[in-house]
């Protein structure tokens, strides 16, 4: 779930950013608002906490909830920065590096894409100083949604009415959202290798980094899409926006898999999972001139989704060292799954802890798509195209 921070300062035209906070989150979005003081003149934080079912940012001095630096945290979290309505006073502000309340300094620390919707007196709108900073505005690379010509507030009729709501939306969500299909879908995905302890310090695992993993749930919250992420031992780091699960055991890891299963309709089994754990293992450091270990079969995680998944759709992967088309279809057909993506890791370009993968995608229905060497994020892409065609 992308975050957009949404600025409110003080004009009459705030009436209509409730409706622009209330969309936003309809279509997926985590808003977080920040108001000037002005702009609780018009309407109470109230009414934006209800809306957008977060925290209203305010003063700068309130006390804290938190250790974070609030403006620094909100900035950083934030995919887009709106700011609806923007007075002639704040988007003066903005030109001039001025950062002297809650709105003002977040703007100012953000990296995000920045969209400012001006509205205000026709007469202030055009003033040169308007023109002025919004131009300085525009040089910097802040998109600037033109207001419209209308009746204003004041009984004028001319330029300087806040763009509708859903204008508004729309071009806020085309810029964060152009290809949204997995709109209305939340998908799990499992990532990273899973850990099972010999000992006290000791433990067997695999050499995945979860970056196959994490290109996945970077493509579904492109898309549009929820990600539900559990997760082994990552190399990298998760995205931001996803409800990121971390566990460490295959046993750990099917217990959440299998309590977060009802509330997603697509199930990408991305993890190394071990597929053996240590029978005979020591809670403390083990000390012997040799050792001898007893394994045990883990539990089949992608299986048992198999046996109850009904209408949801399960892809699995097969990482192989030979054979790899012959392994690839009986794990398809064992687990019950709707598609496999199946990779020969010991082909260069194709194995663990790099960027790239050699793919070829073996479907239910029996279509085999064998694809070229890809990053794994423009893989993602593609195994997302496959599922929407299952």
């Amino acid at each position: 779930m992308k975050t957009i921070v949404v600025g409110v300062s003080g004009g009459i035209a705030v009436y209509k950013s409730c409706e622009v906070v209330s969309k936003l989150r309809q279509l997926g979005y985590n808003v977080k608002v920040v108001m000037t003081k002005n702009a609780q003149e018009f309407i109470m934080p109230l009414s934006f906490e209800t809306l957008s079912k977060n925290e209203v940012m305010v003063d700068m001095f309130a006390p804290k909830k938190s250790y974070d630096v609030q403006h620094i945290s909100i900035a950083k979290e934030g995919a887009l920065f709106l700011v609806c309505p923007a007075t002639a006073n704040v988007i003066a502000k903005f030109a001039q590096g001025i950062a002297d309340d809650m709105l003002t300094t977040t703007f100012m620390a953000s990296k995000a894409i920045k969209v400012v919707c001006p509205a205000m007196n026709t007469d202030m709108y055009e003033d040169k100083a308007t023109q002025s900073n919004l131009a300085i505005l525009k040089e910097r690379g802040v998109l600037i949604l033109e207001p419209n010509d209308g009746f204003l507030a004041c009984g004028d009729i001319g330029k300087g009415r806040l763009a509708e709501p859903k204008e508004i939306v729309s071009y806020v969500d085309n810029l964060l959202t152009p290809n949204a299909d997995f709109r209305g879908k939340k998908v799990l995905i499992t990532a990273g290798a899973t850990i099972e302890d010999i000992d006290g310090v000791r433990f067997i695992s695999n050499y995945s980094s979860g970056k196959m993993g994490i290109a996945l749930a970077e493509a579904v919250i492109e898309r549009g899409g929820e990600v539900v992420m559990v997760a082994g031992r990552l190399e990298v780091a998760p995205p931001k926006g996803i409800e990121f699960i971390s566990v460490k055991s295959t046993d750990e890891m099917y217990q959440k898999v299998m309590e977060n299963l009802a509330k997603c309709q697509i199930i990408i089994k991305a993890a190394a999972v071990s597929d053996y754990k240590v029978a005979n293992k020591s809670d403390i450091k083990i000390k012997s001139n040799s050792l001898q270990l007893s394994f045990v079969k883990n539990v089949d995680i992608a299986k048992e989704i198999g046996k109850i998944k009904e209408n949801k759709k399960l892809v699995v992967f097969s990482a192989e060292t030979n054979d790899l088309l012959l392994y690839a279809q009986k794990k398809l057909e064992s687990k019950n799954a709707d598609m496999v993506v199946a990779n020969d890791v010991t082909v260069e370009g194709a194995g663990f802890a790099v960027d790239t993968n050699i793919a070829t995608l073996i479907y239910r229905d029996g279509r085999i798509d064998s694809l070229p060497i890809m990053t794994k994020r423009e893989l993602a892409d593609v195994i997302l195209d496959g599922v929407l065609s299952l």
